[in-house]
């Protein structure tokens, strides 16, 4: 094969020979787990054993001690650092072999057994560059002769080692970071369900200091107005570009809208004006159910009911108890998914609610905690964004 130099567009200092094309197979051949039949596991034991739909997340069957001992003595076997990779569903997905004990699926999950002229470290970012060379009709897979052909351009083993160690440190800030906004949402979760009661309660299992009184069920129609919006004709260049927001219903806690309408669009159709602060209920599609509170003065279609409450509730507790209660509403109102949520409905769910201060308190904890967790998922896009842009200059 000919061969072909280049170099990315950002290199570390003190690197400046050419990258060189070769192909995976010239620097090893592809490993595989000995197969393992039905028979030989178990819902439970001692080693986990990973099929292609659970490879990297939790254990589909378990296998013996005794057995893993003897297939890891005698067939091939990952080392620490071992590049795993799923070679069918998610194909090209990768998990490194961190030396736990575990067996995996043999030709769906498979590693580049290399030679020392591929640094492990290097080889990770390495793989998220390459477009495998799929074959199959209705199933996709990678197959071994794909991994082997792919086409690479590499630099030497001390490029390689300060790209593998550069990008391993960005992998951890990101896996920081994701653990950081994972916690938080579980304590939100958490804190959703103790500060509202349970069904059949009258007061929840926590309770800021100071406060006592039990809680009173109300019909949401009885404590709040609502109204819903409407499209303006959406080939009518004269309704559309102007300076209104027109927020639908996957943007109910953005804080920017994809269309803007003109004064005329909303003029002549049935679009509706909400005021930053406002809760907004999905009400159709994908997000029916969900609940947020308008970051923004703008409009809304049929698809979002704007809920205003009176004076003596808060929006922000309201709208965290319709964020608590979203399964529950779904569940009951839209059989299998299907169908929409309507403003009759949702008027008529019962709301437990406390006094207006403990309403404050609530919802102000609740608040902070979804900019905490907001501040946490900006962040980790961040990351992510700058790991896709450097691995687009850093790579040939």
């Amino acid at each position: 094969m000919a061969e072909k130099t280049n170099a990315p567009e950002i290199r570390f200092e003190g690197f400046t020979d050419p990258w060189e094309q070769r192909k995976l197979g010239e620097f090893g051949s592809v490993a595989m787990c000995k197969r393992i039949y039905k028979e030989q596991t178990s819902e439970q034991g001692d080693v986990p054993f990973f099929k292609i739909g659970t490879f990297g997340t939790d254990p589909d069957a378990f296998i013996s001690n005794e057995l893993f001992d003897y297939f890891k003595r005698t067939y091939p076997y990952p080392t620490p650092g071992t590049l795993l990779i799923s070679a069918a569903g998610s194909i090209g997905r990768v998990v490194e072999y961190q030396g736990e004990k575990a067996y995996f699926q043999d030709s769906n999950i498979v590693w580049l057994e290399h030679d020392r002229r591929l640094n492990d470290t290097f080889l990770k970012p390495l793989y998220s560059q390459i477009e495998w060379g799929l074959e199959g009709s209705t199933i996709k897979r990678l197959y071994n002769k794909d991994l082997l052909s792919a086409e690479v351009t590499i630099p030497g083993s001390g490029e390689q080692k300060e790209i593998g160690r550069f990008f391993a440190k960005l992998d951890d800030l990101i896996a920081l970071h994701q653990r950081k906004y994972d916690k938080l949402c579980t304590v939100k979760k958490s804190m959703l369900d103790k500060m509202f009661p349970k069904p059949g309660e009258t007061e929840p299992e926590i309770r800021f200091e100071g406060f006592t009184d039990p809680w009173e069920q109300r019909k949401l129609g009885d404590i709040t107005s609502s109204y819903s919006g409407g499209t303006p004709q959406a080939n009518n260049p004269d309704y559309y570009n102007g300076s209104i927001p027109f927020i639908r219903s996957a943007e109910i806690n953005a804080d920017k809208t994809e269309l803007y309408l003109t004064e005329k669009g909303l003029a002549e159709s049935s679009a509706a004006l909400v005021d930053a602060g406002c809760i907004l209920y999905a009400l159709y599609g994908a997000t029916s159910g969900e609940a947020g509170i308008s970051r923004i003065n703008g409009a809304i279609n049929q698809a979002i009911l704007a809920i205003c409450p009176y004076a003596g509730f808060d929006s922000g507790f309201l709208a965290s108890w319709l964020r608590r209660e979203k399964d529950a509403i779904v569940a009951t109102y839209l059989q299998g998914g299907q169908g929409n949520l309507s403003g009759a409905i949702v008027k008529d769910l019962k709301v437990p609610v406390p006094g207006l201060p403990e309403q404050k308190a609530i919802g102000d904890c609740l608040s902070k905690l979804d900019s905490l967790i907001t501040l946490h998922q900006r962040k980790l896009n961040l990351l992510k964004n700058t790991k896709k842009s450097l691995l687009d200059k850093m790579f040939v």
